[in-house]
């Protein structure tokens, strides 16, 4: 039995082994609703599937006949209904190494423009062939082109500018990001932010006895989304919710001591084992 939580503990799951194919998704529904550069999920038995959730869980519509479903807390991604006899789970959730690796990446075609994909898995830039998946329109562009990047939640509900220049991007590995991202691991940015529209419809979660783990989520979709948490005018901004290239792309790999079992960083961007020395980045 492999167990799985999101990053408030109120929603928590397991699955039995053996699982499916494990898989990168670069399709922008699901950067935007993990907020990553892109998600992992793997497929489990249906029967042996259990989940317990002491918080509603929320549920979206984000295409025809897909939900996303999140905890309502936290916002973490949590598993969906089961497809037929499988179960398709967030990996970044499991609380130790599920013995099943990333077999291949699907929807290249909408890759984020700042991620690289350098791990020479197979790549689609759709469904694989035989998957017979449903076809993903694009979500388009929400709003005109302006002088700075924009990003937006999964609905569109929410959206935001960057308001100055990038100072830094990284990619944490820290177990708290994995899981509050459902992902293999979180990629930051931090700039000066500007709401455009939606502020109404924001919650927040801070982590308890960890103030400045914080951070925004639309209530309509549970998109992870940027709130300021240092002080100095800057917003970490979950760069999976950028609806354009910033410019500046990830720089470093921090908290790689806490790096997912099951992900290999294969870039040869600078790796530190928790934060970097000052002035590094």
């Amino acid at each position: 039995m492999i167990e799985a939580s999101c990053l408030c503990g109120e929603v928590e799951w397991s699955v039995e082994e053996p699982l499916g194919t494990m898989t990168h998704c670069h399709c922008a529904r699901c950067r935007k609703a993990h907020g990553s550069a892109f998600a992992t999920y793997v497929g489990a038995r249906a029967a042996g599937f259990s989940l317990r959730a002491d918080v509603a869980i929320g549920r979206y519509a984000s295409s025809a006949g897909g939900e996303r479903c999140f905890c309502t807390r936290c916002a973490a991604v949590v598993p969906g209904e089961p497809v037929g006899k499988w179960i398709f789970v967030p990996a970044g959730n499991f609380h130790a190494d599920p013995g099943v690796r990333p077999g291949r990446h699907i929807f290249v075609a909408s890759k984020a423009p700042w991620h690289t994909i350098d791990d020479g898995l197979p790549c689609f830039d759709a469904w694989p062939p035989g998957a017979g998946g449903a076809v993903l329109e694009d979500l388009g562009v929400r709003e005109p082109p302006g002088p700075h990047p924009r990003g937006s939640c999964l609905c569109g509900a929410v959206g935001y500018r960057l308001a100055g220049a990038p100072r830094r991007a990284v990619n944490c590995h820290c177990s708290r990001c994995r899981r509050a991202r459902s992902a293999a691991f979180a990629s930051n940015l931090f700039a000066p932010v500007a709401y455009t529209c939606g502020q109404e419809k924001l919650a927040s979660y801070t982590l308890p006895g960890v103030p400045r783990f914080s951070y925004a989520f639309c209530t309509v979709c549970g998109s992870g989304l940027p709130r300021a948490d240092q002080g100095d005018g800057l917003v970490g901004v979950p760069m999976g919710t950028l609806d354009d290239d910033p410019g500046l792309h990830p720089q470093a790999h921090i908290f790689v001591a806490s790096k997912a079992p099951w992900y290999t960083i294969h870039d040869a961007l600078p790796q530190f084992e928790e934060f970097p020395p000052p002035g590094t980045l």
